[in-house]
């Protein structure tokens, strides 16, 4: 309800295309400033310069924007050029459901001891950092989510980051592949880290690893719920 009410009381939208495409319902009649998605920090100036004139900006964001997400590029951008017209602005953040947990509440609760988020994304870090904390999480037994698996530009680095689970993960460890969450033709499914393949997914697909805790609960209608236990054995 937040968020509605936040993008129904705007006067300005700005967002990646996809993204306001997503909300087009809600925003009939507001000024609508859509861009590619690999240029955050210029989407982030533009609402930031549109504020201080006055208006009542919102800045779309998939999942929770706090997460992998648009509400860092903003502040980061206030951070590293503070203009003074931009001190007065006032900004909030409207939380949201990340892939992550809408992934995890789809199965059941792969998510429900300890755990981290990874993106597999190599441009913004070098990927000798991403190799590093996926080493360290398998390392530490979390159950991990990716995001950014994979891409038309990156193919490899999720058979790399396989590579490197199952070295201290079993190949019969759950894997949830979660795509479109959501959305129209959303996909959630259940295999294994042995079953994992690039083919897999896509820009718009989570993964959640499981621990050597996971376990599976047959269902009725031929699935598994999924979940983590909330002790450590």
């Amino acid at each position: 309800p937040q968020v509605r009410q936040t993008i129904l009381a705007a006067t300005d939208i700005v967002g990646y295309h996809t993204y306001l495409n997503l909300v087009k319902d809600l925003t009939v009649g507001k000024e609508c400033h859509g861009s590619d998605n690999r240029v955050e920090l210029d989407r982030s100036k533009l609402a930031l310069d549109l504020a201080a004139s006055g208006k009542n900006v919102v800045v779309i964001s998939s999942g929770d924007p706090g997460i992998f997400a648009m509400a860092s590029a903003v502040l980061e951008v206030l951070d590293k050029e503070a203009k003074p017209e931009w001190q007065t602005i006032d900004l909030q953040i409207a939380p949201g459901i990340s892939a992550m947990q809408a992934a995890a509440a789809a199965v059941g609760a792969p998510l429900g001891h300890d755990f981290c988020a990874i993106s597999l994304s190599d441009i913004l870090k070098p990927w000798e950092v991403v190799a590093s904390r996926i080493a360290s999480a398998a390392e530490a037994d979390l159950a991990i989510a990716f995001y950014n698996p994979i891409s038309s530009q990156r193919t490899w680095q999720l058979t790399a980051a396989k590579e490197i689970l199952i070295k201290t993960r079993s190949g019969t460890t759950p894997v949830i592949l979660a795509r479109n969450l959501g959305r129209p033709g959303q996909e959630v499914k259940v295999i294994t880290l042995g079953e994992l393949v690039p083919e897999s997914a896509d820009m718009r697909t989570v993964i959640l690893i499981g621990s050597s805790q996971t376990k599976l609960i047959p269902r009725a209608d031929g699935n598994n719920w999924v979940y983590t236990p909330r002790s450590y054995q």
